[in-house]
């Protein structure tokens, strides 16, 4: 089976274990999780012009429209009314799910090609940016892991394009669901000239850095000032501890990346590196706001950011180390609330996707 199997490049830690670990024991305490208030409703500005080219043309698909969500509870009308970004709205999540669009093309390869051509360290031996690992031999650790991040991310995308497929469209209803031959496109490793394997395997390397920022953040979020804050101190109180165990369980994991081997040489050239790091997240970033599909904006900037708050906790190990007992001491590091809700969306739409591919080795043994 080209789904990928063993052992995995940079870590000690297989695929398999992960695949047990994530189904088993993470991605249900998550997903219940994902559904609380706090975690569901996420703000952005999805009205900011591309900076980088003018013809950036909108999705005319009515499946590429966000449906937005007005201040009604408590909790919302508090934000709105404290929140300083006037351009940005609030959106359910759950309203508007991870899912094919229809929106392809040019426009989404110019994303992808700016992506990978002007902003991730791409291995000069790559050419075409839908192939995005052929060779990244000869780069550092660093440049290669920031590379297997994006590339991991992209697999993570096309993974729920295909498992949430428009399969049927018509007057009364819209059917939803697998579609094996999308996936065996992006993936197989025939079709893909050997690149679709790598593909997932960047994708559980993105998993391993994401679970890894999870088990470091827990000295924050588990401080009693911090309140995952909704206008509903019971369910709050209730969420706050389903989030703690999910936190203890992603600690639990026994083979986690070792983040020490990053940016781990001299100090000077580290400390250039990270700038590189969050200048080129930072270009990255923005390159969503030239996403055509509103709904691909929406979640292409909530996975950018959630990635991007990752790796802020992995350079921020000594800050997080060094919090002070008190609750009322100044915290030297701190995740706004849309830092957290970012971060913990992120790694849901991971950790589905990881879900997701037992459900297609499920169905592709079928096809055989």
């Amino acid at each position: 089976c080209y789904i990928v199997t063993g052992s995995l490049d940079d870590c000690a830690c297989d695929v398999e274990t992960i695949d047990a670990f994530n189904n088993e024991r993470l991605f249900p305490k998550l997903q219940k999780l994902l559904e609380s208030d706090y975690f569901r409703f996420y703000k952005v500005n999805l009205n900011k012009p591309c900076p980088f080219w003018t013809d950036s043309g909108l999705c005319g698909q009515n499946n590429c429209a966000v449906i937005p969500c007005p201040p009604v509870s408590i909790f919302l009308t508090l934000a709105y009314l404290y929140e300083e970004s006037p351009d940005s709205q609030y959106v359910d999540l759950l309203l508007n799910p991870e899912r094919f669009t229809g929106y392809k093309g040019h426009e989404a390869w110019q994303i992808w090609n700016s992506i990978y051509e002007e902003n991730c360290f791409k291995p000069y031996t790559v050419k075409r940016p839908l192939n995005p690992m052929a060779s990244y031999s000869g780069q550092c650790v660093e440049k290669r892991a920031f590379f297997r991040l994006v590339s991991g991310l992209h697999s993570s995308i096309n993974i729920h394009l295909s498992a949430r497929y428009l399969l049927d469209d018509n007057w009364f209803q819209k059917k939803w669901g697998h579609n094996v031959s999308e996936f065996q496109q992006r993936f197989d490793a025939q079709l893909t000239n050997g690149e679709g394997p790598k593909r997932l395997r960047n994708l559980y390397f993105l998993y391993l850095i994401e679970l890894r920022a999870l088990a470091k953040v827990l000295p924050l979020l588990q401080r009693p000032s911090f309140q995952l804050y909704t206008g509903q101190s019971t369910q709050d109180r209730q969420h706050k501890r389903v989030l703690l165990e999910l936190l203890q369980v992603a600690k639990s994991f026994p083979l986690h990346f070792d983040e020490t081997s990053l940016f781990a040489g001299n100090k000077e050239e580290a400390a250039n590196l990270k700038e590189d790091f969050r200048l080129t997240f930072r270009n990255i970033s923005r390159i969503m706001d030239c996403v055509g599909c509103f709904k691909c904006r929406l979640w292409g900037k909530l996975q950018t950011q959630g990635l991007g708050t990752a790796l802020k906790i992995l350079f921020s190990e000594r800050q997080i180390e060094a919090l002070p007992k008190s609750s009322s001491a100044r915290l030297t590091f701190q995740l706004s609330r849309q830092e957290i809700v970012s971060l913990l969306n992120a790694f849901g739409r991971i950790s589905t996707s990881i879900r997701e591919l037992e459900n297609f080795r499920s169905l592709l043994s079928k096809v055989r």
